[in-house]
């Protein structure tokens, strides 16, 4: 089930976009502002986002800046700003589309339902079995004998940069550059910490890791 996020500071706009959605078989979460959304977020990857700009806290620019720090989700901005340097900064910063308020609901869902096919089609099958582990990275999910285990968005962002390369050598700085994005590379003491998170959830021993291994000083691979 598609998961959608929608973002906006009107609770009658959010409840429109709830009730269209989950009469087509939508999973649908709403957020009345940034902080909400991006918490949100941060405990489970939606498939498309809708984002307001005119939030009361962080304003959509500033949403879509900290998501594209370390997610490339589909954000769809449904603003009611109509100035063409909105909507310019806006798709600049990495907004995938626009839509101007009010807006038809019916083309509304026909730009998720594109947002949906385009992210399913640029991005290949990709799941590792191992030991019981299984870890579906297209889809973000991971279980252990069928019993599934819950990995943040970053913790995802990683095991990804990984699991595509595995059996080989990511050196840190790389790594760090493809979760966190450039200027990071010095920030190890992040890759510390959501590494020891990963390891807990997904390795047999914790205190020995076996899938994913650090080589002090150069870098990480996943020998899973």
């Amino acid at each position: 089930m598609t998961f959608v996020l929608a973002v906006d500071d009107d609770p009658a706009i959010l409840r429109t976009l709830g009730i269209n959605l989950r009469a087509r078989d939508y999973d649908v979460e709403t957020a009345g502002d940034g902080r909400s959304a991006l918490q949100i977020v941060d405990e489970r990857m939606p498939d498309v986002i809708l984002l307001d700009l005119g939030l009361p806290d962080l304003d959509g620019i500033t949403v879509l800046r900290r998501l594209r720090e370390f997610t490339q989700v589909p954000v769809i901005v449904v603003s009611a700003r109509t100035e063409p340097d909105d909507k310019v900064e806006a798709l600049d910063l990495g907004a995938d589309d626009f839509i101007t308020k009010p807006f038809s609901i019916e083309e509304l869902l026909a730009r998720v339902r594109v947002m949906t096919r385009r992210a399913t089609a640029t991005e290949p099958s990709l799941v590792v079995e191992t030991g019981g582990l299984v870890l579906d990275v297209t889809e973000s999910r991971a279980s252990r004998d069928g019993t599934e285990i819950h990995l943040t968005p970053i913790e995802w962002k990683i095991v990804g940069a990984l699991v595509r390369k595995r059996g080989r050598l990511v050196r840190q700085t790389e790594l760090l550059r493809a979760v966190w994005g450039p200027g990071y590379e010095r920030q190890s003491n992040y890759l510390r910490v959501h590494l020891a998170g990963i390891r807990r959830k997904l390795e047999p021993d914790p205190s020995q890791p076996a899938l994913f291994v650090t080589e002090p000083g150069i870098g990480h691979r996943f020998s899973g």
